[in-house]
């Protein structure tokens, strides 16, 4: 089975294709670094979007989603924006944990595997 990758760092690929199954890297926010967990998951999400159709899937085949928050006290905040987005009758298994993330201007971080579409 082919390996196929998209956005290809140094250090990682924002995502991977393998067989039918769709692996995203961790993403933050770009341009809303530092902003409100309501405006860094809006754009996690946003991005989560392209990613998924650059690789001919959506969010409405998720399968899991790995989320990190710097502060589980804005657990209600980043939900308020998930809820939103998910699609009603396909959302998919989800952790939700409070770490120290990479960078402090980073409270927000977001993980999703998907199935192709």
């Amino acid at each position: 089975m082919s390996i196929e990758r998209k956005q290809v760092g140094p250090r990682m690929s924002g995502a991977v294709v393998h067989g039918n199954t769709i692996y995203l890297a961790g993403q933050v926010a770009k341009s809303a670094a530092g902003k409100s967990v309501k405006e860094q998951t809006t754009e996690i999400l946003s991005i989560i979007d392209g990613l998924l159709a650059e690789c001919g899937s959506s969010k409405q085949n998720l399968l899991s989603a790995n989320i990190w928050l710097s502060d589980m006290s804005t657990f209600n905040e980043m939900n308020a924006v998930w809820d939103g987005w998910v699609v009603p009758g396909h959302t998919p298994a989800r952790a939700t944990v409070e770490a120290k993330l990479a960078a402090p201007q980073y409270t927000v971080e977001i993980m999703v595997v998907a199935a192709k579409a």
